[in-house]
């Protein structure tokens, strides 16, 4: 059972499928210890700085869980005196606020809502019992997050020390239709081994999410310093000073670039929400927007680069409307991207095969419940279509 009083103990960082290697290696760099990758998680080791390290600096974790302790159970009875026979005081304070999150892969319980409201009032009860007073549940901002996963009888318990999800940085208060998630676009940047140099162009940038990370992981500037709370700031064992000395550390990494960020869409409404966003990151004099469409749209001059974009993707549409949007695509890639890498997702695999280049590396991602494909393609003049795309993809 974990205790406040570790100096070191073991966390899970989740994440999106796929992304788990990317996380891997931004735990290692933060100074994790035993890093484990799992299917949609990573566990590791630390102490109190990790784990602030871990909420503030990760790009692509989703939440960063302590797990608490497991036992056994197969029906509410079971579940409830399981969890009423812990000592809860020693983490929550009677007047405090507390949130419960289930997830479930089970046979034996069948509603994730049910499951929290019978692990709320195990809680609840303790405490009316031992102080006649009772916790009470604040969803949006609560002294203790949390989480309950049960996997068939085995039920775990985890503090959740992010408590709102970490793609939330806080600068996007507003979204073009079906915009990419920045956990998503973050693990995009990572995976292209980007050194951060040269020319990064998304012409296709609806709200600006993949630009806005892109500039974020150049300057090395840490997502969450957009956050102003996280879940550990109301534990018993908050390290304030030890937060601060952490977060002062993160704002003198960040660094100046001389990278350009270019980025255009069709609809001025996107444009106005892109600015709109890069402004609240502090990214507004970094951040080059236009209201183009991609075939307008010319990279700089003398200056190689990459072209990371998310067309749409067309999935109700048949291939023969869908397929000549990304024909031009690649046309226009070939014709005006010379010597640029360009990184296209999308999850319609027939489309991408339209674009007539070879793709150099396939990689598969999740945007939102969408499983897509992540195509590399190098681009040099006199670039030879591709007479078949691999359809071991």
């Amino acid at each position: 059972m974990y205790s406040f009083t570790q100096q070191t103990f073991n966390m899970v960082a989740t994440t999106q499928q796929y992304l788990e290697p990317v996380l891997v290696n931004e735990l290692l760099n933060l100074g994790a210890t035993d890093v484990e990758k799992h299917n949609r998680a990573v566990s590791f080791t630390g102490d109190l700085s990790v784990m602030y390290r871990a909420n503030l600096c990760t790009r692509t974790a989703l939440k960063i869980l302590v797990p608490f302790i497991k036992f056994k159970a197969r029906n509410d009875r079971d579940l409830y005196e399981e969890i009423r026979r812990i000592s809860w005081e020693d983490y929550l304070d009677v007047d405090g606020t507390l949130a419960v999150h289930t997830s479930l892969s089970t046979d034996y319980f069948n509603h994730s809502q049910f499951v929290s409201q019978k692990t709320k009032d195990a809680i609840v009860d303790r405490f009316r019992d031992k102080f006649g007073r009772r916790p009470s549940v604040d969803i949006n901002n609560p002294q203790l997050s949390i989480a309950v996963h049960i996997v068939r009888d085995e039920v775990s318990i985890s503090f959740d020390s992010s408590a709102e999800s970490l793609h939330r940085r806080g600068y996007r208060t507003e979204q073009t239709l079906a915009p990419i998630n920045e956990v998503t676009a973050a693990g995009m940047i990572m995976l292209t081994g980007w050194d951060g140099k040269g020319a990064f162009i998304d012409p296709m940038c609806g709200s600006g999410t993949i630009l806005i990370e892109a500039a974020l992981y150049a300057k090395n500037i840490a997502p969450g310093l957009f956050k102003k709370h996280f879940g550990f700031m109301h534990w018993k064992n908050f390290d304030r000073k030890l937060w601060q000395t952490l977060v002062d550390e993160a704002k003198a990494n960040i660094k100046e670039t001389d990278t350009i960020f270019m980025g255009s869409d069709k609809t001025f409404k996107a444009i106005e929400i892109a600015r709109a966003n890069a402004t609240r990151a502090g990214l507004d004099e970094d951040i080059r927007l236009s209201n183009k469409r991609f075939e307008e749209v010319k990279p700089p001059q003398g200056m190689a680069g990459i072209v990371v974009m998310n067309p749409p993707y067309g999935e109700r549409l048949p291939i023969e409307e869908i397929g000549p949007f990304y024909k031009q695509i690649g046309d226009k890639l070939k014709q005006d991207f010379d010597g640029y890498i360009a990184w296209i997702i999308s999850s319609n695999v027939g489309a991408l095969k339209k674009v007539g280049l070879a793709a150099s590396q396939r990689l598969t991602l999740f945007n939102g419940p969408l499983e897509c494909k992540y195509y590399k393609f190098e681009l040099y003049k006199g670039s030879k279509r591709a007479p078949k795309i691999d359809n071991n993809i």
